[in-house]
């Protein structure tokens, strides 16, 4: 099953990618997603697209300064969505709970996860985005454990 890489041609293929993307990580078993990319790649853009998947019905924005945005997916279970780029340590991440919610069991989105490395739990799903083009992209897959 994993690994996989998915093709992204353009924006307007990104939801019938997100619905493959919510099948695979349900397939996986895991509960945390470390979205790698750099910046402006789109990982952001694909949590919103993966949120619509999931039946999220709030508008999903970017928790650059909360931290930590949660929503309730089309059964009612927490998704939470976090953005460490401006988190200044992994101390600053736990004490902020983080390790709880990754251990709740409930889907953790985490964009930009080499900042909590030492808090992400083995073994979780990697998804990485490259840019392929203006609007295109490729979407790898895989198990870290």
């Amino acid at each position: 099953m994993l690994p996989v890489q998915l093709s992204v041609p353009a924006l307007a293929d990104l939801p019938a990618a997100a619905q493959k993307v919510a099948a695979l990580i349900a397939a996986s078993g895991c509960s945390v997603v470390a979205l790698v990319g750099e910046m402006g790649a789109g990982k952001t853009t694909l949590v919103r697209a993966l949120g619509v998947a999931l039946g999220v019905a709030d508008d999903v924005s970017s928790p650059t300064f909360a931290l930590v945005n949660e929503y309730r997916d089309g059964r009612g279970a927490p998704v939470y969505h976090f953005d460490f780029y401006r988190v200044d340590s992994v101390d600053e991440a736990a004490r902020m709970g983080a390790a709880e919610y990754f251990d709740s069991g409930y889907l953790c989105l985490v964009e930009w996860p080499a900042r909590v490395e030492a808090l992400l739990p083995a073994p979780r799903l990697e998804l990485t985005i490259i840019p392929t083009g203006p609007e295109a992209r490729a979407i790898e897959l895989k198990i870290v454990n």
